[in-house]
């Protein structure tokens, strides 16, 4: 199943997305975690699993001609915009922390006391940022075209979603069922993401980027 392969690394550039895992960790690290934590577990897998959905359905009405050649070039030239758009983003976000010192964006202090209806909404709206959907894009683009059948694109999305997820996913269940031994690896994460999370976060973009375009290349 060639989907799996390709799509992989994108499910990974999602994973290590420095916002949502500094939003977990502070949220985890809150007074509200026990009745907030869930929620926003919830609120993010069904964010990823919706935005490379309804980017899958949306690239099957991509209109790509009557033979299989036609599809791959409409297919590509698409890739190609939205990986050189991932690499814009990645350069621009980089250029930004290196000209203003990285702060803390005032709605992530406010997770601290947030509650669990909020907590869900949250984590949904995450995924509608740029680099978010970019990145769901760029997975629907490469289900539309590798998936061999209804199957495997199901396949392939429920598995961009559980690797995507994971990072949320692994320290609210490891926090909630034992909040002593987590809490201290949780302050360690965060001093981490702190210096390092956004460089690492374009890093990983500008490489998808240049994936995707590649990607896109070949199918011309």
């Amino acid at each position: 199943m060639p989907v799996i392969g390709h799509i992989l690394p994108i499910a990974l550039a999602v994973a290590i997305s420095s916002v949502p895992i500094t939003a977990t960790i502070i949220l985890l690290l809150s007074p509200s975690r026990s009745r907030s934590a869930a929620p926003f577990l919830i609120g993010w897998v069904l964010g990823i699993f919706a935005t490379v959905t309804l980017a899958s359905l949306a690239a099957q009405a991509i209109p790509v001609g009557r033979t299989r050649r036609q599809a791959d070039t409409a297919l590509g030239v698409l890739a190609i915009i939205v990986g050189v758009a991932l690499i814009v983003l990645a350069i621009a976000s980089w250029r930004r922390a290196r000209l203003n010192p990285p702060q803390l964006p005032k709605w992530l202090g406010s997770l601290e006391s947030i509650g669990p209806w909020q907590s869900l909404g949250v984590a949904l709206l995450l995924n509608l940022r740029p680099k978010g959907l970019l990145l769901a894009i760029a997975a629907g683009l490469t289900i539309r075209g590798d998936a061999e059948s209804m199957s495997d694109a199901v396949v392939a999305i429920v598995v961009y979603t559980v690797i995507g997820a994971s990072t949320v996913a692994v320290p609210i269940i490891a926090t909630l069922a034992a909040p002593a031994r987590m809490e201290p690896r949780l302050v360690r994460a965060r001093e981490w993401l702190d210096a390092h999370g956004e460089a690492v976060t374009n890093i990983i973009l500008i490489f998808i980027g240049v994936v995707t375009v590649g990607a896109g290349i070949a199918r011309l």
